[in-house]
């Protein structure tokens, strides 16, 4: 009397999986309890008062007494002592998803630079586990997915439970917001649906998407199912990145840059807006930031979406962004002129400090003195020299506008 009697060569694996469950060992437990309760969303500082740090303040749109700063991706291979902890963790999802690990590589470039940001390291394929999608992450290559396809792939996909698929998450975000000091933000992010997307339908990273193309063009029912699905799982996932204590969300579309004005408006922004509108219903104060490369094309597009802060990537002039954005929201019929992120072109910090400086300081003045966070247009590049990120930090944490 087998327990898959009903066809002996393909088991029940739900049955399979819930008794293996059963069997294992609780040695792995997670400290972070599954029903937690939600962190405050403000830091208490020195004399007990509730404070918001910084670069939450900025990303609101309110005067703040400097720019705030922090570079994306800086955790990882640009410092020395992420290069070290590689050889003792060697794959990525072990340095992402053993919560302790996860901490050190979050806060080294906060301890190195004094970034006014500490972002959770992690990847924006981590959910997808959880939505029933196995990835894996080629150290040479980058992920890889079994590319999803039809009608039958989507269908395993199932909606998140983010505390039984990324524990880790929950407990290296509430252990970053005990080890930061309250001026800095802890912040957390996901990625897009259609950026997600993309490495589902290709199967890993592409230079032209064509498949994901394809789909578009040819069954556009399957992809925007596909989307949907991201869409409702990826909200979830940033609701319990802040309930665990992210006090800002960015949302990377890395991909979107790639596609037509008409085709981000049917692919791409409908699934930010989802994720988007979840936060604001459940959130309102957490701020959120949109990022995509090469976005030069969309960013009233971008703006739109009723987003904080667009953050522009460096081919875009500063001053001329920001009146973008604030023209694109006025016609939207949103409130405020929105708040900007970046933009120095990763390559300039492989200039000397004087030129780092000069780049600097032309974009904060553009800026102006409200609603900037200083940032690159995109991350960090892994060979730049780490007293060249280090001057970076130090600069714009140094200037201060004549008019503030």
């Amino acid at each position: 009397s087998s327990l898959f009697h009903r066809n002996p060569r393909r088991p029940n694996m739900k049955l399979l999986a819930a008794l293996l469950a059963l069997s294992a060992p609780a040695a792995h437990a997670f400290s972070a309890p599954a029903k937690a309760e939600p962190m405050p969303q403000t830091n208490t500082d020195a004399s007990g008062a509730q404070i918001d740090p910084l670069l939450i303040r900025a990303a609101r749109g309110e005067k703040t007494e400097r720019v705030p700063v922090w570079m994306m991706r800086q955790a990882g291979r640009h410092i020395k002592e992420y290069r070290d902890l590689c050889k003792k963790h060697p794959t990525f999802r072990e340095r992402s998803e053993i919560p302790e690990v996860a901490v050190e590589v979050s806060l080294q470039p906060w301890r190195n630079y004094q970034t006014d940001g500490c972002i959770l390291f992690s990847d924006i394929l981590t959910p997808l586990p959880g939505m029933g999608v196995e990835f894996d992450i080629d150290e040479k290559v980058g992920p890889v997915v079994k590319p999803m396809r039809t009608w039958e792939d989507v269908e395993k996909m199932h909606l998140i439970d983010p505390s039984a698929a990324a524990p880790f998450v929950a407990e290296a975000l509430r252990t970053l917001r005990e080890e930061v000091t309250p001026e800095t933000a802890v912040l957390g992010f996901v990625g897009c649906p259609y950026t997600l997307a993309t490495y589902l339908v290709e199967g890993k990273t592409s230079k032209e998407y064509l498949e994901i193309k394809k789909m578009a063009f040819t069954e556009p029912k399957l992809l925007h199912a596909i989307l949907k699905n991201l869409a409702e799982s990826i909200a979830e996932y940033a609701l319990f990145q802040i309930e665990n204590g992210a006090q800002l969300i960015q949302i990377f579309d890395s991909w979107a840059g790639h596609l037509s004005p008409r085709d981000y408006d049917e692919f791409a922004a409908p699934y930010q807006k989802m994720i988007l509108d979840r936060v604001k219903e459940r959130y309102p104060d957490v701020p959120t930031v949109v990022y995509i490369k090469h976005s030069g094309a969309l960013i009233e597009r971008m703006a739109a979406t009723g987003v904080d802060v667009v953050s522009l990537d460096w081919t875009v002039d500063m001053a001329e962004g920001r009146e973008r954005i604030e023209n694109a929201r006025k016609k939207a019929g949103l409130e405020g002129r929105g708040g900007v992120q970046g933009n120095l072109d990763p390559g300039v910090l492989f200039g000397d400090f004087a030129t780092i400086k000069d780049r600097a300081e032309e974009i904060m003045r553009k800026a102006g003195p409200t609603g900037h966070v200083m940032n690159l247009g995109h991350g960090i590049e892994a060979a730049t020299p780490e007293e060249n990120a280090a001057y970076f930090i130090e600069t714009v944490r140094n200037f201060r506008h004549e008019d503030a």
